[in-house]
């Protein structure tokens, strides 16, 4: 029989109201003739729960014990989906990472899935069990121990699950019924998308639209999985339903911009006055990386004879873990400069679309935009199917707001 893989985030099983009812669509997939891989999360708030635990119980934590802890809330939930199912008269059993097993690093917190064999699971299909519920976000180690895969990791759980196993498909059920071309909450005329591209989809996934986890995104372009984004609150389901994210050569016509992505999150860093010679980027960005600072958006300007100041984003919590790093380097004499300042009032805004590749204007369009609202561009970066920009962050829901006008996203192409 044909597979299809299935994950419910956790407002999705949030309690037991919601497990039958999800139940009952797993019910709808198997009388179509699947034989279903089901992926869970915890149930909503419980893996808040479970790692405040840990803090509280160990404030310098054993990652390996942190990694048990956590881990445990999708168990429960797994167990509970295939008691459900069981007594809806389908043959279910629940998997733990360890049982598939599912093989990872050993970078407990953040591990990487190595391989995901796939005979116990089909072993089970072959003696009459149609639902494998199995636990996301969890696996084991080389070791023996279990691991978890960081936030968001039932996601990619799922998309490693359905290439694994050559799934038709891998429907990813959450709060919203698709990928919307912006945020509905900030702008009312946001339009869901039927189709879009593994891309766009990971440049938005990046960007700070939430619907779906990076690494998730990155899986499934890899190996081609189709993903389709559904609401686990709709009662009527169909074919159109949800967004589809595929391959750019299955979307006969797109528009040229596929939705608009913002993070308020952003802070601009500048050091003043950096002495301008070869490999002192090198430095500077050495050190961001050694401290564990994710940056994005680079800008170099010459300020006087011989020095420059070199501005960089990077999330606001990551602020202070910046400026140590730049100031240790400078107290070791590796880097001299005047000073650093940190602006955290600012917001990145980007618009994406594959229809950039062969479209020109995109980027004269947007800066005129958001010069008739008046708002002023600080760095900008571009890449093949993306412009960013950082502007003061009161102005992000005006940007968001305007740059969906002016590309007329409310209109399908």
């Amino acid at each position: 029989m044909p597979i299809l893989v299935m994950k419910f985030g956790g407002t999705s099983v949030a309690n037991l109201d919601r497990i039958a009812r999800v139940a009952k669509r797993v019910g709808v997939e198997v009388a179509n003739g699947y034989d279903v891989i089901v992926i869970v999360s915890a149930m909503s708030g419980k893996t808040n729960e479970l790692v405040g635990w840990v803090n509280e119980t160990s404030k310098l934590y054993d990652a390996r014990e942190y990694d048990a802890v956590v881990s445990s809330g999708e168990n429960v939930t797994a167990g509970l989906m295939a008691l459900r199912l069981q007594e809806m008269g389908i043959p279910a059993r629940s998997w733990q990472g360890w049982q598939v097993p599912l093989l990872t690093s050993s970078a407990h917190g953040s591990a990487r899935i190595n391989e995901i064999p796939t005979d116990n699971i089909n072993a089970k299909f072959g003696e009459g069990m149609r639902v494998a519920v199995v636990a996301g976000f969890q696996g084991i180690s080389p070791e023996g121990r279990i691991t978890t895969l960081g936030r968001g990791g039932s996601d990619t759980t799922a998309v490693a699950f359905a290439a694994a196993f050559g799934a038709e498909r891998c429907d990813i059920y959450t709060d919203v019924d698709g990928v919307y071309t912006t945020d509905p909450r900030i702008e009312s005329k946001a339009r869901k998308l039927d189709k879009i591209s593994f891309e766009e989809m990971l440049e938005l996934a990046s960007l700070g639209a939430k619907v779906l986890q990076t690494r998730s995104v990155e899986l499934a372009m890899r190996y081609n999985v189709k993903l389709r984004v559904l609401s686990s609150f709709e009662d009527e389901m169909n074919d159109q339903a949800g967004t589809l994210v595929c391959a750019e050569d299955e979307i006969v016509e797109n528009n040229v911009v596929a939705g608009v992505a913002y993070s308020r999150d952003e802070a601009k860093m500048t050091l003043v006055s950096v002495a301008d010679r070869p490999g002192i980027a090198a430095l500077i960005f050495g050190a961001l990386s050694e401290a564990g600072v994710l940056v994005d958006m680079i800008v170099q300007n010459i300020s006087e004879e011989g020095r420059t100041d070199m501005t960089f984003s990077c999330p606001t919590d990551q602020v202070a873990r910046a400026e140590k790093a730049m100031e240790q380097a400078k107290s070791d004499g590796v880097l001299n400069f005047a000073e650093i300042i940190a602006d955290t009032d600012v917001a990145k805004v980007s618009v994406v679309g594959i229809g950039m590749r062969s479209h020109t204007g995109v980027a004269a369009k947007m800066f005129q935009c958001l010069s008739q609202e008046g708002i002023n561009i600080q760095v900008i970066t571009t890449s093949e199917i993306k412009i960013s920009v950082l502007i003061d962050r009161k102005y992000m829901e005006l940007a968001v707001q305007a740059l969906h006008d002016a590309f007329e996203l409310d209109k399908a192409a």
